[in-house]
């Protein structure tokens, strides 16, 4: 009788996972040229993936869109589309590159998505798409509800609904809703505690409120989009914000300090603090010499640090671990014991600014031997090799497993043996996932092909023809400082 049962108790198992492991990939529609006109125009708001099953960056964020689509479900639909079977529709949408990602408003083509790329992220992104671009707050509990939240705030304090400053704020809610929170207020004595006339309140989330800054910063320039834009920019953040996936970018347009360590602010708050404080408490004596200061959640930036420091999990154990990163891209790290007194952090800063600091390189061993035709450069020979004044350079920034790249080097390799003979130019290539890449070459992809001419090191040509021979010859014969010496090669170019 026992085999009997088995069937349907194993078969109910699977009813009642398999819908579990799917729900997430069913909360992203699948649209196509036959319903993405019909389909689309029936959801106010939905992001958009445009993408190719082939491409790497689509699949690593496959699992992350198909997160957020269940957190979003019922609120902003997501959806995604297939452009190697549907070149249609994503050749109207003008899609080149992929993943594209596009939010589309009752279907049509609203904005292009520029957010983050995570879960977590596109979630927060996406949800500020929804509901007015700035809150009508009519009370005193409406604006501590408000500003009690886990980020910013912008307040806009105005004397009545036909104030003329009040029709400037809403445009500048509706153009920067995608990154900051905004509300406003028509009572003057709901915020009279801040301001008694109109203004603009910029509120720092109450986790980080600390006795080195204000909590609540008032806008005092003439209210213009502009205007409110750069108060916003200059003091969201104050004098040392907690750095998250979402808003490292904005962040690092300076040149920027970062404590690592084990924060949580969902969780902690107080322990979050006990470290931020005595970064803040050094960061005090430093301000206005350029740097900005920040702290960050180590787990949350492991796989980074491990690549482009090569710290490793251990590495500080409970206490911070520190890092400089300009916004030319040049690295420091603080080798020396994070101290509680923040002595320490002290000297480190004493000599990042003296210029006492080497820097910190990723970089593979220089090859003992360099023979081939195709010359090996690593991010320690970058400069003698590719820097060299004497010589044109062709350098492919590549990744082991690329398979345009493995496609590409025969190619590159009889270019090399072509050029072998001409004393003025060299054919290199450069492992780009296991060295810098230096300031002045944009690799996103693999492979990137630039070309550094004799007397313009600083300003390299991006290669971005088809990858014949032919066609290579042809682009270094126009690029080239002097006249091409061939070998073995009959074509005219």
């Amino acid at each position: 009788m026992t085999s009997i049962y088995l069937l349907p108790v194993v078969s109910l198992a699977l009813l009642s996972f398999g819908p579990v492991a799917v729900s997430s990939r069913r909360d992203v529609l699948e649209l196509g040229d036959a319903d993405f006109e019909y389909l689309a125009t029936e959801h106010e708001t939905m992001l958009v993936k445009f993408y190719a099953p082939w491409c790497g960056h689509c699949k690593k964020l496959a699992p992350e869109f198909e997160k957020a689509a269940s957190r979003l479900k019922g609120t902003v639909q997501l959806a995604k589309v297939d452009c190697t079977a549907h070149s249609e529709t994503c050749g109207r949408f003008g899609v080149t590159g992929y993943p594209t990602l596009k939010i589309f408003r009752y279907g049509k083509d609203s904005a292009p998505y520029d957010g983050p790329r995570t879960a977590d992220g596109i979630y927060n992104y996406m949800k500020k798409q929804t509901g007015p671009d700035s809150v009508y707050l009519k009370t005193k509990e409406d604006l501590q509800t408000f500003v009690n939240n886990y980020d910013a705030s912008v307040i806009g304090v105005f004397s009545g609904s036909d104030s003329s400053r009040l029709d400037e704020f809403l445009k500048a809610a509706g153009l920067l809703r995608e990154q900051f929170r905004f509300a406003h207020i028509t009572d003057l004595q709901i915020a009279k505690e801040h301001v008694n006339s109109e203004s603009v309140l910029l509120f720092r989330p109450p986790r980080l409120a600390n006795t080195f800054e204000d909590s609540v910063v008032v806008f005092k320039d003439f209210l213009t989009i502009g205007s409110l834009r750069r108060f916003i920019r200059d003091h969201i953040f104050g004098l040392c914000p907690h750095m998250t996936m979402e808003n490292r970018d904005r962040l690092r347009v300076r040149d920027l300090l970062t404590a690592y360590y084990d924060l949580d602010y969902h969780h902690n708050v107080r322990g979050s603090n006990y470290w931020r404080n005595r970064v803040m408490k050094v960061a005090s004596q430093y301000t206005g010499r350029g740097l900005t200061f920040s702290v960050a959640n180590k787990k949350d930036f492991q796989p980074e640090l491990e690549d482009d420091y090569g710290l490793g999990t251990s590495d500080g154990g409970e206490l911070p671990f520190v890092t400089i990163r300009t916004k030319l891209g040049h690295k420091y790290t603080m080798r020396e014991e994070f101290t509680r007194d923040g002595r320490s952090l002290e000297r480190f800063l004493e000599d990042y600014f003296a210029g006492r600091l080497k820097r910190y390189v990723k970089s593979e061993p220089i090859p003992e031997k360099n023979t081939a035709s195709v010359k090996v450069v690593v991010a320690e020979s970058f400069d003698d090799i590719v820097n060299d004044p004497d010589k044109d350079v062709l350098i492919q920034f590549y990744s082991p497993s690329c398979p345009h790249c493995k496609k590409l080097e025969p190619v590159y390799r009889e270019l090399a043996d072509t050029l072998y003979s001409d004393p003025n130019i060299i054919i290199a290539k450069m492992n780009a996932v296991d060295n810098d890449v230096p300031v002045g070459y944009d690799v996103q992809g693999f492979p990137t092909i630039y070309f550094a001419p004799i007397g313009k090191k600083d300003d390299p040509i991006r290669y971005q023809g088809t990858r014949e021979l032919k066609d290579f010859l042809k682009f270094l014969k126009h690029e080239a400082s002097h006249s091409l010496v061939l070998t073995g090669f009959k074509e005219e170019l």
